[in-house]
């Protein structure tokens, strides 16, 4: 009994030692419930949230590519169908490569471009991923779109004749004359006008009107001096179902603008009295990019602005000054001039003058 015993409590440890963890199972996403799609001018572009990949590339899970599949049947055809339906009438249009896939943006697309000669036609769209093993996955959901014909082509951007002020960048643009599929008059809602910081290109742009433009000029307020921009306009047109349908890209164009405008001149008020002591107040300025005042003494008028004593030797953020470095009897003048963040100063305020009691 006791050495069976021994045996047992020998065992023990070795019967019930725990083994490692086990490495997680990978997991691709399979399938997205998520494509959807826009018409601009005679494009279709498809959009779906990249796949999620925790397998690496050596793995037979990793997603190597995503097929696009179109079907195309007349409007009136009926709505449903079904997965082994699309499977046998769609045919394979296109491919988003493994070189996408992998630059990680967080969301994918493909550009249909489309004949807009032929006969009005529903377009069913799916997608599949396929893994390195050229296993494809189940399709994701339908995007239907039944495509506008009659979209006005992009209008024109002009070249010269586009202007540059202190408030604003301003590009002009010429209209389009047809559509896109040769037709007149043009199907026109307006205008939306979009910027891209150039220096960042990849960045999706909004337009940067909140309502159509009606005008072919845009005056752009939003700008910040020192920093490229490229700017480009899309026409709006009217299509099926009456949604707004944008046309392609017009011609881009590069603004880029320097502060070089100065401050305007402070209004500066006559100086207070006080026992050894004058008080200085002038208005703030009104342009935004106002960042200081500098501020300058004379007890001689007839003296030359440029060699008046400086009384704030560095930058001034006030609007208020208390000279207290005064003289009983002595006549004092002052002028007050604004410097903004580009470091431009403006011209000189006026000059006003007080003598101390």
């Amino acid at each position: 009994m006791l050495l069976l015993g021994m045996c047992a409590l020998s065992m023990a440890p070795t019967c019930g030692k725990r083994r490692p963890p086990l490495p997680p199972i990978e997991r691709v996403p399979q399938r997205t419930e998520a494509l959807s799609g826009v018409q601009r001018g005679n494009q279709i572009i498809l959009i779906w949230p990249a796949p999620v990949r925790n397998a690496s590339e050596g793995s037979v899970q990793s997603i190597r590519r995503v097929d696009v599949y179109r079907v195309a049947e007349k409007p009136t055809a009926p709505l449903p169908m079904t997965e082994d339906q699309f499977a046998d009438r769609a045919t394979l249009i296109g491919s988003v490569p493994y070189d996408e896939i992998k630059k990680g943006a967080p969301t994918l697309t493909y550009i249909d471009q489309l004949d807009m000669g032929g006969e009005p036609a529903r377009l069913r769209y799916a997608i599949r991923y396929v893994n390195s093993a050229g296993q494809r996955a189940a399709f994701s959901n339908f995007f239907l779109t039944e495509p506008a014909a009659k979209i006005s082509e992009p209008p024109t951007i002009l070249k010269t004749g586009n202007e540059y002020s202190e408030t604003a960048n301003t590009i002009f643009w010429q209209a389009p004359t047809k559509n896109i599929d040769g037709s007149t008059p043009v199907n026109l809602l307006g205008y939306n006008v979009y910027r891209l910081n150039a220096e960042k290109p990849e960045t999706v742009p909004k337009p940067l009107n909140r309502e159509p433009v009606t005008a072919t000029r845009y005056a752009d307020k939003t700008f910040k001096f020192g920093e490229k921009y490229v700017y480009f306009v899309r026409a709006i047109s009217l299509g099926t179902e009456a949604r707004p349908v944008e046309s392609l890209d017009s011609t881009p164009i590069e603004l880029s603008q320097l502060d070089l405008y100065p401050p305007s001149a402070p209004s500066l008020a006559p100086p207070g009295i006080g026992p050894g002591r004058l008080a200085l107040f002038w208005t703030a300025n009104p342009e935004p990019d106002v960042v200081g005042y500098f501020l300058y003494r004379t007890t001689d008028p007839n003296l030359p602005k440029d060699k008046w004593t400086k009384l704030t030797p560095t930058l001034y953020t006030k609007t208020t000054f208390t000279d207290h470095n005064v003289e009983t009897g002595k006549t004092y003048y002052y002028y007050v001039v604004a410097i903004d963040s580009a470091n431009n100063p403006g011209p000189p305020s006026n000059v006003v003058s007080e003598t101390v009691p």
